[in-house]
């Protein structure tokens, strides 16, 4: 679980440093280019809902091999594409098999490690080698693309996601499904439809001189319509795709919440962390991934102290100092932007978004999930991940987007970004603090 767990998130920041390659091997501008990092992230992580109640309706190891499968898939048509649109269309794939695998892998997990600190430590795990998969992402593309080129980015996962499929066959209990529940497809499209739509309006208006002035609003006020759609259809669904009852469960409603905002931030501060080294200062795609390297230590260490920090100071602390520490990561990235300082005084940030990634994710993941039973896992595992990837894929969209629009002017556009990560910070700090948090994980069995 962990191993595919690991080439997903890779997936989800491995084109960042390659996407200049890309470009120049298709003919295609920086505009076009963004479809191939938010339409994965945002397919992904809008399907997910769906990939977690296929994985309560049609049996979990089922699942997670024809989403395991579609994933690998994808990556090799990713890998061969012979033009820019069969790459976006693999991409677009990619997210679908993602949005399969992983609710059904997380909810394996959530069943094989009961309540306390078994799970804790399990999901502590879970969410280190994620963490470490989206900061090594971009060190392996620097080193990929300048030795190999942009298409081995793609390449490279795909023995290792046969050796997943062979492991899960073994590994993986299977159950019976129950086969009792409809799907609910419209609410799925429109789920994907609203944040395409949102991010197509906000890109779009960032562009000073679009030559399709009326795009902008016309896809936001179609991404409002496809969010009022979604809310009507699951009010009348049959088998709803979310089940009213999951907001009956306030702590987990505001986990989730907490969950897209505190993704934001991270999300925006890795594409802060590239565009600086490489527009600014001009760093190669090689250079770019080494420097990224204190963040991924930073994070193997955050992963061995979180567990031991959970069952210390309980989920609400860890919460709220992992929002903390982003915040002093995303001042720390203004900072050094307005002093044009070398790569090297980016570091500081880099710990303070492993700090603040490991204590912050890791705490709601546990609020997220617990209590959860063999019915309803799957559908929790699902929303929790679809909370943190549409939340960083809108932060990424919102905070970015606005920040380096051209219709911004004469503001650093690291400044801008980093201000509004800040205020999204603010606000899913409130949310933690009203959260009714579990009770801690025993210190000792976490040591």
């Amino acid at each position: 679980m962990a191993m595919l767990q690991f080439f997903i998130a890779v997936d989800v920041t491995v084109v960042n440093v390659a996407l200049p390659s890309i470009g120049a091997d298709f003919g295609v501008d920086g505009h076009a280019l963004t479809w191939v990092v938010v339409g994965y992230t945002i397919t992904g992580g809008g399907l997910l809902m769906l990939g977690g109640r296929l994985s309560d309706v049609l049996g979990r190891r089922r699942v997670l091999l024809l989403g395991t499968a579609l994933f690998g898939a994808a990556s090799l048509l990713a890998g061969l594409a012979p033009s820019f649109a069969l790459l976006v269309t693999a991409r677009l794939l990619q997210g679908v098999g993602e949005a399969i695998a992983l609710p059904a892998a997380m909810a394996v997990i959530v069943l094989m490690f009961p309540d306390g600190p078994s799970r804790s430590r399990a999901l502590s795990v879970w969410a280190a080698v994620a963490s470490c998969g989206l900061v090594l992402g971009f060190v392996v593309s620097g080193f990929i693309t300048e030795l190999l080129g942009w298409r081995w980015i793609f390449l490279v996962s795909v023995p290792f996601i046969l050796v997943v499929l062979v492991a899960a066959v073994f590994l993986v209990p299977g159950e019976r499904p129950s086969g009792s529940s409809a799907l609910d497809l419209p609410g799925s499209f429109l789920l994907v439809a609203a944040p395409l739509l949102f991010a197509l309006g906000v890109v779009e208006a960032g562009e000073g001189d679009s030559t399709a002035p009326w795009l902008p609003p016309v896809a936001l006020v179609g991404a409002v319509v496809a969010g009022a759609l979604f809310v009507g259809v699951e009010r009348r669904a049959r088998d709803p795709l979310v089940p009213l009852r999951f907001f009956r469960n306030r702590p987990r409603v505001l986990a989730n919440l907490a969950t897209a905002l505190v993704s934001a931030a991270l999300s925006t501060s890795f594409l802060l962390f590239t565009y600086y080294l490489q527009d600014r200062l001009g760093a190669g795609p090689l250079r770019a991934g080494l420097t990224m390297l204190p963040l991924a230590v930073s994070l193997i260490g955050a992963s061995v102290l979180v567990p031991r920090l959970l069952g210390r100071w309980g989920a609400r602390a860890c919460v709220l100092g992992g929002i903390g520490f982003t915040g002093l990561a995303m001042a720390a990235i203004a900072l050094v932007s307005r002093f044009d300082a070398a790569g090297p005084a980016m570091i500081p940030a880099m710990v303070f978004i492993a700090a603040g990634m490991g204590l912050g994710i890791v705490g709601l993941q546990y609020v997220a999930v617990t209590g959860v039973t063999e019915d309803d896992a799957g559908i929790a595992s699902g929303v929790q991940r679809a909370a943190d990837q549409l939340g960083g894929a809108t932060g990424v969209t919102v905070y970015v987007g606005l920040g380096f629009a051209p219709a911004m002017g004469g503001v650093d556009p690291y400044l801008a970004s980093s201000v509004l990560a800040v205020v999204g910070l603010a606000v899913a700090g409130l949310v933690t603090w009203r959260i009714s948090m579990p009770a801690a994980p025993a210190e000792e069995a976490l040591g």
